[in-house]
């Protein structure tokens, strides 16, 4: 197989579509697929020349098709016996249900009981003919000639035989009038003669309709089928897609997040300054509404001498440290003479004492 055979992607993708839709079972081929495995869409092109749209060989469907002509011979022979079997009985039993009816005239009974003669004594000669004496004994010892025996007289069958058409027909037209009236009500108002030409052409309508059914069903399948590739073919979209979304979250969103944390701090501390601003405003605006201009004037006077006066104390504190911290620097030998200067001092205080009690006495 040389590889100059091969279709191109795109046409191979469509014909392998159109061929596995009417010969082979749903099958969903991407051009993916066809490009990885060019020997498989020859290979399947190749069996298609060799199949019909069913997926027979073209050998079996052709013997298909002869034993389908082969039943449909049969069948039709069959129903028509079934027919005429079910015509006859519904006849029989029309009879019975009249048969208290004095209307009847004897004719119709001669008609109906020498039918139902003749029809009982044929079953019964049925039950007993060659191929059932192999398998069980005759019916009641009666041997088919017995049986004949019982048939009416010839005359009357043939009498019998010659109404029984007349009687068939008209059972036959009556059925399928009422099958007409079913398939179109508003033929039931229709006269004889319309009714009769409907339902020569009744047969054509049917097969009419039957086709459009089996074509409705068709074009089902096909749009299943269809439908099955759109929800495969969805699928893998919707799986790219989120592959795709996953992809952005973790490339952009991640990386312009500490941007956007960034953008979000500055935005709250222009946002807390302009807060705090305008809180100074409206302490500045009482403050102008609650006190004069002479007020605030003293109460600045006042301000400054006491920052005057705590800036004198932090400097006399700080002269104070500087001394403290000179006497630290002495050791032990400070604190010895600190010990002697308040002895002396507390003597020096005596005897002022001492000598002020002295001078007063």
């Amino acid at each position: 197989m040389a590889s100059g055979d091969f279709c191109s992607p795109g046409e191979g993708v469509e014909i392998l579509q159109q061929v596995c839709d009417k010969q082979f079972p749903p099958c969903a081929l991407t051009e993916e697929d066809l490009i990885q495995n060019p020997y498989f869409s020859q290979l399947l092109l190749s069996l298609s020349q060799h199949l019909d749209e069913s997926g027979l060989s073209l050998t079996l469907a052709k013997e298909q098709a002869q034993a389908w002509d082969e039943v449909r011979l049969h069948k039709t022979a069959w129903l028509r016996y079934e027919i005429l079997q079910r015509v006859i009985q519904e006849l029989l039993v029309d009879y019975y249900v009249k048969a208290q009816d004095t209307s009847l005239t004897p004719e119709d009974r001669k008609f109906h009981e020498t039918l139902e003669q003749r029809l009982l004594v044929t079953e019964l000669t049925q039950l007993s003919g060659p191929g059932q004496e192999t398998e069980m004994p005759p019916l009641l010892g009666l041997e088919k000639a017995d049986l004949l025996e019982l048939m009416p007289p010839s005359q009357d069958f043939v009498w019998m035989r010659s109404r029984l058409q007349l009687e068939v027909e008209e059972q036959l037209k009556r059925k399928c009038f009422t099958l007409l009236c079913y398939h179109d009500p508003s033929s039931d108002s229709d006269g004889g003669t319309l009714k009769a030409a409907k339902v020569w052409k009744l047969p054509e309508v049917l097969v009419g309709e039957k086709q459009q059914c089996l074509e409705a069903k068709g074009q089902h399948k096909e749009q299943l089928v269809l439908l099955e590739k759109k929800r495969a073919t969805y699928s893998q979209v919707l799986l790219r897609c989120l592959t795709l979304l996953q992809r952005l979250l973790q490339e952009h969103r991640l990386k312009t997040q500490s941007e956007i944390d960034r953008i979000n701090a500055q935005y709250l501390e222009i946002k807390c300054n302009a807060m705090i601003l305008k809180i100074r405003m409206e302490e500045l605006k009482i403050l102008s509404e609650t006190y004069s201009a002479e007020k605030v004037g003293v109460h600045h006077l006042i301000r400054d001498r006491l920052e005057g006066a705590i800036r004198q104390q932090e400097q006399d504190m700080e002269k104070c440290r500087l001394a403290l911290k000179t006497y630290e620097s002495l050791g032990e030998d400070f604190e010895t003479l600190v010990k002697e200067y308040t002895q002396l001092t507390l003597a020096i205080e005596n005897r002022r004492w001492a000598l002020q009690e002295f001078s007063k006495a």
